[in-house]
């Protein structure tokens, strides 16, 4: 309850700064609005407010955006080029990682991280084992050891600061 009441502050207090200045009817809004999407998507957040108020993990969620961009950037160069060459250097298959994340939100970053940096779709999560399985188009190592560090291992340490 307590993780609700937060989010909704926070949200309030960001409409009502976005529809500055302030007055009665976009304050009525903006209640009936909060609790709307609090509603639908108080459970995607972390568990425990005491998050919220730990600035370091939004230095550190500003640095994974940047880092993010860049990764994004070398992948996209990367099948550029294999999607450009003759021959098209592809070797896809499925294999599994292993993640040390335990927070659902935290997996779904990581799936979502592998799938934006082109080159990889998270196909499945099993998230009581922190098992994701990720369909990758350069598979050069079948092993799960092999994998995660040369998937996941980069996003990893910066997910768990963030998240856990």
């Amino acid at each position: 309850m307590k993780k609700k009441i937060v989010l909704f502050v926070l949200s309030f207090v960001i409409w009502m700064l976005l529809g500055w200045p302030p007055d009665w009817q976009h304050a009525a809004f903006g209640v009936f609005v909060s609790g709307f999407v609090i509603f639908m998507t108080a459970d995607l957040f972390p568990e425990g407010a005491r998050h919220f108020f730990q600035i370091r993990r939004y230095f550190w969620f500003i640095f994974y955006v940047i880092f993010m961009t860049w990764e994004c950037i070398k992948a996209n160069i990367d099948m550029g080029i294999r999607l450009l060459n003759p021959s098209c250097p592809i070797n896809p298959g499925i294999v599994s990682i292993r993640t040390a994340l335990k927070s659902s939100i935290a997996q779904a970053f990581l799936a979502n991280s592998i799938a934006l940096a082109p080159g990889g779709v998270c196909v499945d999560i099993d998230t009581q084992k922190g098992i994701l399985y990720i369909h990758w188009v350069d598979a050069r190592v079948q092993d799960t050891a092999g994998a995660t560090q040369a998937l996941a291992e980069k996003f990893e340490n910066i997910l768990k600061r963030i998240f856990e």
